[in-house]
């Protein structure tokens, strides 16, 4: 009998299931992490053609010597104002991602906060960027 119960333990143990490679092993990735990551990269893309728009305007009024007027300050006033807006936009974008001075939000309706906040931003700023860009054009048109 003692020689039936040594085969039976040999066999438990030949089926121990932590002998399991690690290959095997799976990492939980959480959609929700994963959508949010992604539309904070959207973001980030969005608000540095926002950004060159922004600096590519403020270097033509700059080189062109309209700043100096009475409708290039205007202009320029207006694109410092776009300029704000964008660093509004790089701190909540910091927030979202838990990088900057304040936490990011649990909450889904927190989140979609600061996500429409974002996009109002961005709005202002293109507007204010296009305004300032069609101004220039004007200004630049050789008067007849």
């Amino acid at each position: 009998m003692c020689y039936g119960t040594r085969v039976m333990s040999k066999r438990r143990n030949s089926l121990n299931l932590k002998a399991v490679p690690a290959a095997h092993e799976m990492n939980v990735v959480s959609l929700n992490d994963a959508r949010l990551s992604r539309r904070v990269e959207t973001y980030r893309a969005r608000l540095d053609r926002v950004l060159k728009g922004n600096k590519k305007a403020i270097t033509k009024l700059f080189a062109t010597g309209m700043l100096f007027t009475r409708h290039g300050t205007r202009a320029g006033r207006d694109l410092l104002l776009a300029h704000e807006h964008l660093l509004r936009v790089v701190s909540l974008l910091d927030r979202l991602q838990n990088e900057g001075d304040v936490p990011a939000p649990k909450k889904a309706e927190d989140v979609d906060a600061i996500f429409k906040e974002l996009e109002e931003l961005l709005d202002r700023t293109s507007e204010l960027t296009q305004s300032t860009a069609e101004l220039l054009e004007e200004l630049n048109k050789p008067e007849n």
